[in-house]
């Protein structure tokens, strides 16, 4: 199994724990001990075939991926079948194009996010909001020891994790795009506008951002195409993933910041559809529908295996109303089922066919589809 994803401090003390709680070997291959150890991989590590190992950081070491191919092939011939292997490391493109490739039908990926709203108390949605997911920020004991965790983070994204994937981009290029993205979250990609902003091409923008994308950084949200006598919009809205890293880009260190600032209504959109696609069974495909006219739904949900359309609409504020975009858009697709996510807690009908529902109980009606239970 492959755990993929952003949720740093939290990745490596849940495989310390799972190294305890297993009497697993917890390898860390930002060690140079552990290094050393799997100089020859294969006489090593076949001297604890019995026992589950965590290797952890393993992008530091993507050759390491045929040996384990090796392993794995082994121990299925003498009746280890599962649990042999626990790897760990952050997202890239090169990472996942290489364990495909290496093993194929030998591993399960499993993308850990942020903390999202079912993973916290009912009280603490405004901080997770401001704060956003990762561990150390949202467990933080104050704001300003939640935002110097961000910044450091993103300085550490810049200065070390992006280089080492072997791509030569320049830490301040880097985080002028990336602050860019957050002053423009949930907009289209305008490549051309930014590229003018950078002094750089648009391709190098494109390029720059399906980086942050294959990191897990980054969300790009396709355009829902249904056949309607309409001309839609095309192009995929951008989200920075996490509405922390949105906030400290920005320099937004409290709520009493945000709530002065442009970018609250998108921000709120972003965590919003973050915290429902983090529950959402992996059969769900997002996207959002907006026609030239203006007809427009914020998120749209497809259950392939339901075979219907659910269509949200993400309104801050306790006082939800149907907006005219949304009504035409549901003329449109006409979804099996409507909601508008708000800020607030109570369930009720603003319409015949649509309701208002608050995002916590939105998120529980998700993970009970992935249960089986919707």
């Amino acid at each position: 199994m492959a755990l993929l994803g952003p949720r740093q401090a939290g990745k490596t003390t849940l495989a310390l724990e799972i190294a305890r709680e297993f009497d697993a070997l917890y390898l860390d291959l930002e060690s140079t001990a552990d290094l050393e150890k799997l100089a020859s991989p294969e006489l090593f590590l076949t001297q604890h075939q019995n026992r589950l190992v965590v290797l952890d950081e393993i992008h530091r070491i993507p050759s390491l991926f045929p040996s384990l191919r090796g392993l794995i092939d082994q121990g299925r011939r003498e009746g280890h079948r599962t649990a042999r292997f626990l790897i760990l490391g952050s997202a890239s493109l090169n990472l996942l194009r290489q364990s495909g490739e290496s093993l194929a039908g030998r591993v399960e990926y499993v993308e850990l996010t942020p903390f999202h709203v079912l993973e916290v108390d009912p009280g603490e949605l405004l901080s997770l909001w401001v704060r956003g997911g990762f561990p150390e920020s949202f467990l933080a004991p104050c704001d300003e020891d939640s935002l110097r965790f961000r910044q450091n983070l993103i300085k550490t994204y810049l200065e070390r994790d992006i280089p080492q994937f072997g791509l030569r981009v320049p830490a301040q290029t880097m985080q002028r795009l990336w602050t860019m993205l957050a002053h423009s979250q949930g907009a289209l990609l305008n490549a051309s506008k930014i590229s003018a902003s950078l002094a750089v091409s648009g391709t190098t923008v494109t390029h720059y951002s399906d980086l942050l994308t294959d990191l897990m950084l980054v969300r790009r949200l396709p355009a829902h195409h249904a056949n309607v006598k309409k001309r839609l919009v095309k192009s995929p809205r951008t989200y920075l993933r996490d509405s922390g890293f949105v906030h400290a880009l920005l320099q937004l260190p409290d709520y009493d910041s945000l709530a002065g600032h442009p970018i609250i209504g998108t921000s709120w959109e972003g965590f919003v559809i973050e915290n429902l696609l983090a529950v959402s069974p992996p059969w769900v495909f997002p996207s959002f529908y907006r026609t030239a006219a203006g007809a427009e739904i914020d998120l749209v949900l497809e259950h392939s295996s339901l075979q219907e359309l659910w269509a949200i609409e993400i309104k801050l504020g306790m006082a939800p109303k149907v907006s005219k975009g949304f009504r035409h858009a549901l003329e449109d697709l006409e979804p099996a089922r409507a909601f508008v996510v708000y800020s607030g807690t109570d369930r009720y009908p603003l319409t015949a066919n649509v309701e208002a529902i608050g995002l916590r109980e939105m998120a529980c009606r998700l993970r009970d589809l992935k249960a089986g239970r919707g």
